[in-house]
């Protein structure tokens, strides 16, 4: 543990929070390294099966649950919020109602938040090692087994709603968490309490009935997991409700009382190449290449471009039956991979056609 006085640890806790303010994080919090019953809870979780095909979950459980195994020494977590809501371009439920249109989890508009977030909490621990000289830290940014969630509740910086995210009762959810593992003895700050009370608007607008347990999710009914972690043919029977969301879903934090007012995230991860405001067509008329070239620097480019096509082709079956759009799914048949087609041919069905739908029973 590094030898400093308390006086001198609760000056050095006064000049954390006022660096990271200057970084541009909006919260902070201090918390010990345990991690009481989050341990408990994922085991219970992982044993339900919720977690679909996220097997970096269940790996290195035990890591997660326990600080001290992932960083051995680790005695204080530094938490730090990063906004990313923008009120610029076209508003998320605009863009929703409008079936034409595909819809990106506001997250994922703009640039990837690991590296320039992953900067500025090294930029805090050089800071704060010209303050003190040397201490043993390791910052994590959704970089390894870490319960992100559960020590930002511990820090302060929110607490864990019905809908699973961590939520301020100020600024709402819209943001991202990175941490820094220190051995640093510094003051903690208070878990924030729960201010969900009997709402229940979160899983009253999840399409999928994800979150019909409060608190807990169920990750192979949730949108956002079917089109970025699933990586296999998404379920038909979850097809339709998936509608026009092609990277994600935010409608349990559109709905939730405490995002009335978002503040402003940084700018960088604003709306670019007008993904806030575009047509499905558009985007499905992508050529791998094209593909590369837009998602360079964005959180999208995980996802490859063949899942991306197998979420278009879903997306564009749940719009209208516009001539335009069979023909680009008709078009796209045999050009990407089976899976792809699996999805062309569901959509040509919904959109009624009589070919495609025969085709779909025959391949079952």
């Amino acid at each position: 543990m590094h030898p400093i006085s308390d006086a001198a640890l609760a000056e050095l806790k006064q000049n954390i929070q006022l660096w990271s303010r200057e970084l541009g994080f909006d919260g902070i919090g201090i918390s010990g390294a345990e991690l009481g019953d989050a341990g408990p809870a994922l085991q219970r979780w992982l044993g339900r099966g919720w977690h679909g095909e996220m097997n970096f979950m269940s790996r290195h459980a035990d890591k997660r649950a326990d600080p001290g195994l992932l960083v051995p020494g680790v005695f204080r977590i530094i938490s730090v919020r990063l906004g990313y809501w923008s009120d610029a371009g076209s508003s998320a439920e605009t863009v929703l109602r409008d079936s034409r249109k595909a819809y990106i989890a506001r997250y994922a508009l703009g640039r990837d938040y690991h590296r320039p977030m992953r900067r500025k909490l090294q930029r805090l621990a050089d800071l704060i090692t010209e303050a003190i000289g040397p201490f043993a830290y390791r910052a994590f940014v959704d970089s390894a087994p870490v319960m992100e969630k559960p020590l930002g509740q511990n820090a302060g910086l929110g607490w864990i709603g019905k809908n699973t995210n961590l939520i301020d009762p100020v600024t709402g959810s819209w943001f991202f968490l990175g941490e820094l593992y220190t051995d640093l003895p510094l003051p903690v700050d208070s878990p924030h309490i729960d201010h969900c009370g009997s709402c229940t608007r979160c899983a009253e607008a999840c399409p999928t009935n994800a979150l019909d347990v409060p608190y807990q999710l169920d990750a192979t009914l949730c949108i956002a997991y079917l089109t970025i972690e699933h990586k296999s043919s998404i379920p038909e029977a979850l097809r339709p409700m998936i509608g026009n969301r092609i990277f994600g879903c935010d409608d349990c934090q559109l709905v939730c009382p405490h995002n009335r007012e978002p503040g402003q995230g940084d700018e960088i991860f604003s709306a670019r190449d007008g993904l806030d405001d575009i047509s499905l067509l558009e985007l499905f008329s992508w050529t791998p290449k094209t593909f590369a070239e837009y998602t360079q620097g964005s959180a999208i480019r995980r996802l490859g471009y063949e899942r991306w096509m197998r979420n278009l082709a879903v997306a564009l079956g749940n719009g209208p039956p516009d001539e335009s759009v069979i023909a680009a799914l008709r078009a796209r048949l045999g050009a990407v991979s089976e899976m792809v087609d699996e999805h062309i041919h569901w959509a040509l069905g919904r959109l009624g056609e009589t070919s495609a739908a025969t085709n779909m029973r025959d391949r079952s």
